[in-house]
């Protein structure tokens, strides 16, 4: 197998499992200088687990836009009318 530490085939084996895969664990170390890697498909997920995706932010929680309330908080800041805002 080919290890990128090395950069070149070297041997690879199995090391004693500490997540109690046994003989099914997807982990290798490379003899030479003992980078690891995982071969095969990932273990599945058990049913019932979560699954994040990425944060989705409700815009009708009526939350300014971080810069509109750094703006509305500094005092050096005109405050612009709504039509000045619809040119600006």
């Amino acid at each position: 197998m080919y290890c990128s530490t090395c950069g070149d085939e070297r041997d690879f084996e199995q090391p004693p499992c500490r997540d109690g895969h046994g003989a099914d664990c997807p982990e290798r170390a490379c003899t030479a200088c003992g980078t690891a890697v995982l071969v095969g498909f990932p273990p599945p997920v058990e049913a019932g687990g979560t699954v994040r995706g990425p944060a989705v932010r409700d815009p009708a929680a009526g939350r300014p836009a971080p810069s509109a309330r750094a703006a509305a908080s500094d005092p050096s800041v005109p405050d612009r009318t709504s039509s000045q805002r619809a040119v600006a």
